[in-house]
């Protein structure tokens, strides 16, 4: 049986597509004893409310014809965000040069957070230029990288 995230995101990509977006990440997550349902889509020059509004009215549509979540759950679209999550080996690749935050599940000289400049990505282990000092993560230690949008 597909997870519900890969049942959704085949539903949502020519949803997305045909909206003139493209389908960033689905996540389908417990938080405060509620279930949410949250479909992320990018557009190049930003995503706007008409965007997401464009991408969940066919999409609901989509979700309640093939309803592939049992019980309730809160359905969202949202933009990807300038700080967003870079989980897939082509968010990895989009951003290479681009300045990401590293955050390990264990502290590494007395850290668990690292900013510095994206240089390399491979089977989930990033490489990160900080301050001209080149800088190794394996997956087993990442918990998140995200852009550091820096404002």
């Amino acid at each position: 049986m597909a997870r519900v995230t890969d049942t959704v995101a085949a539903l949502a990509l020519p949803v997305a597509e045909a909206a003139g977006c493209s389908l960033w990440d689905v996540e389908y997550v417990k938080e405060a004893g509620q279930w949410f349902l949250r479909v992320y889509i990018d557009r190049e020059g930003g995503v706007s409310i008409d965007d997401c509004e464009a991408v969940s009215r066919p999409l609901s549509d989509l979700l309640d014809e093939h309803d592939p979540i049992e019980g309730s759950y809160t359905f969202e679209v949202s933009s990807a965000g300038a700080d967003r999550a870079l989980k897939k080996p082509e968010h990895f690749q989009r951003f290479l040069g681009e300045e990401v935050e590293v955050r390990l599940y264990r502290p590494r000289d007395s850290r668990k957070e690292f900013v510095g400049t994206l240089k390399g990505y491979e089977d989930g282990a990033v490489t990160l230029d900080i301050g001209g000092e080149s800088a190794f993560f394996t997956k087993q230690e990442i918990a998140l990288v995200r852009l550091y949008p820096g404002f």
